[in-house]
């Protein structure tokens, strides 16, 4: 029986800051594929399930870092603010 999947979630912070995504799985001929509905880019595949997940937690921080380095280096030169910033959630 397949799991019903919601399509109203959103991104929310979770208690502990981290902020929560909506990761989508599909089951294909040589195991599984995933991604992060609201960060593209962030994709991945595995034999398993269980793998899939742990790929996509390597391919997020991945998106996350390249995504930083290539801001960082369009800003070179420039005067900007850099500060942390909490999505709040209403």
């Amino acid at each position: 029986m397949k799991k019903k999947i919601s399509t109203k979630k959103k991104v929310i912070a979770g208690k502990n800051g981290g902020v929560y995504f909506t990761a989508v799985f599909r089951k294909v001929s040589r195991g599984y594929i995933g991604f992060v509905e609201e960060l593209p880019g962030a994709n991945t595949q595995g034999r398993t399930l269980k793998e899939t997940r742990e790929n996509l937690s390597e391919a997020i921080a991945l998106v996350l870092e390249a995504n930083r380095t290539l801001a960082e280096e369009a800003l070179v030169g420039q005067e900007v603010i850099r500060e942390p910033f909490l999505l709040a959630i209403a």
